[in-house]
């Protein structure tokens, strides 16, 4: 039976890797959800008040990585609010309407659109501030994966030692 624990809690963790590429999966859920399992099939006896605080920690850092990234990728190429908007729109439909590519050309075409619509920015502009989407949304994925390596390594650590 160990095995097959072993195996789930290892899917939920890589599930929460595959919500960095696919941002509609909830990749803190499952990373959560794998630790809870490990909880339910063994014990919760090794997380104690310490081992929570720092994996709530890590869930902050994902969610000020995740719009940080995207902000200053977009700002950084002159966007506003709008184009921050557009990106993330972009990146939540991209994949579905383009897969596999969707999820590099929604943010860069949502924000493009939003800066073009909402703030009349030339079509030369616009796309500097589409690219620089992309740019915040890679250093994002970047960001997100090493906390989210962090947080089962601390797992890891806690349940061995």
């Amino acid at each position: 039976m160990d095995t097959l624990f072993w195996i789930i809690i290892t899917l939920m963790f890589i599930m929460g890797f595959v919500g960095l590429i696919f941002p509609i999966i909830p990749s803190v859920l499952f990373i959560f959800g794998g630790i809870l399992l490990y909880g339910l099939f063994y014990s919760f006896e090794p997380f104690g008040w310490f081992f929570w605080t720092v994996q709530i920690l890590f869930v902050i850092l994902l969610f000020a990585a995740d719009y940080i990234a995207n902000m200053v990728g977009v700002k950084k190429y002159g966007g506003t609010k709008a184009g921050i908007w557009g990106s993330t729109i972009g990146l939540l439909v991209g994949p579905f309407v383009i897969p596999f590519v969707g999820i590099l050309i929604g943010p860069f075409i949502g924000a493009f659109l939003a800066e073009l619509i909402v703030h009349k920015k030339d079509p030369v502009t616009a796309s500097k501030i589409g690219l620089g989407s992309v740019v915040g949304f890679i250093s994002s994925v970047i960001t997100k994966g090493i906390i989210q390596l962090l947080m089962i390594g601390y797992f890891i650590f806690v349940v061995f030692s």
